[in-house]
């Protein structure tokens, strides 16, 4: 299946909507961390109903209830997509939209049994319905009046929905997160064994980074987008940032912000990630090189530490952003960056 498709332009586009999406108009919806019980269950032999909290387009929290596991679930953009094949809930997907990348060989096979659709990239309100589904499973971006709908209408009509914590707006992105999205979900269709199994691997890859770390000075670093003629910094308030953060690393700029070559080399990291959207051009490696050229081919850049001790490496957007179950690759690519073979 070839998805390039322009998926690198609609990302973009995403993100930005993401970014511009409502402002929370509570304190209490600004802080996503995992609530004292974020799942709550009786005790019941099936681990029915299943109370879970959610988010509306304005990152309002919202609790959904669950009698039993859906069995018609629209799941919109690649982390809902592989999350429902990771946990083995293929069978239980209605219709899938908006892969930015090819499905990991690992899901594959689980992949070909999905009614896939590859038009449009997400559906509007009309389509879904159409498709009389019991649950929704999409980003934050997503559920805006002229996409899938804000999730009130939906819970008035019935159909739960999911939003995906680092994607509610005014999320504060953390890896915790990505590790109660999985929690949530196999909560959702009683497979809990299997989320926490998908979890335990993602932070005994985060143990083993602290460990390499320990006794050490902190490993400072960067995580930049080159997007045209500005350079996007990824920091304390990203995914990506958080990642480094837990791995035992220290951010060079702490701030999410745009940044020049001044401000590179001012910070003077000693490894330099850099995100690229492998399907924005016409081929992966062609984006991926092109993306590291903006720093490693710059000869204004050629005195910082990490371009002269060849520490400049790729990394892919879709595993360090909203990644879901792709987290653990964003983890050990950071990993191997920051502290080589120790962190293996």
């Amino acid at each position: 299946m070839n998805i390039k498709r322009l998926a690198g332009i609609t990302l973009s586009t995403l993100l930005l909507v993401s970014c511009a999406s409502g402002t929370p108009n509570t304190s209490e919806s600004m802080s996503l961390s995992p609530p004292e019980s974020a799942v709550s269950q009786s005790a019941s032999q099936e681990g029915y109903p299943v109370t879970i909290e959610t988010f509306d387009y304005a990152g309002n929290p919202v609790q959904t209830t669950y009698e039993k596991a859906p069995e018609k679930v629209v799941a919109v953009y690649q982390g809902c997509i592989e999350t429902m094949l990771a946990l083995g809930l293929e069978d239980h997907v209605v219709a899938a939209y908006g892969l930015d990348n090819e499905v990991k060989e690992e899901w594959q096979e689980a992949f070909e049994k999905m009614n896939y659709q590859t038009e449009p990239f997400a559906p509007d309100a009309e389509t879904v319905t159409v498709l009389e589904p019991d649950m929704i499973f999409s980003w934050g971006s997503l559920f805006g009046d002229k996409m899938l709908g804000d999730v009130d209408r939906w819970l008035e009509q019935g159909v739960n929905t999911y939003m995906v914590r680092n994607t509610a707006s005014g999320a504060g992105r953390t890896l915790e997160n990505e590790y109660q999205d999985l929690r949530n979900i196999a909560a959702i269709f009683n497979v809990r064994e299997k989320g926490e199994a998908l979890i335990a691997e993602m932070q005994e890859q985060v143990e083993q980074a602290q460990t390499a770390a320990a006794g050490q000075e902190p490993v400072r670093v960067l995580v930049v987008e080159p997007m045209g003629n500005t350079i996007r910094n990824y920091g304390a308030d990203s995914l990506a940032g958080d990642m480094v953060k837990k791995l035992g690393g220290t951010l060079a700029i702490e701030a999410s912000s745009e940044i020049g070559k001044e401000d590179l080399l001012a910070a003077n990291a000693d490894v330099i990630f850099v995100v690229y959207m492998a399907y924005s051009g016409e081929s992966p490696e062609q984006v991926l090189n092109a993306q590291l050229d903006v720093i490693t081919a710059d000869d204004a850049l050629q005195t910082l530490s990490a371009v002269q001790n060849k520490r400049v490496y790729p990394i892919m957007l879709g595993d360090v952003y909203a990644s879901g179950v792709r987290s653990i690759d964003g983890i050990r690519a950071l990993s191997q960056g920051m502290y080589g073979e120790a962190a293996e």
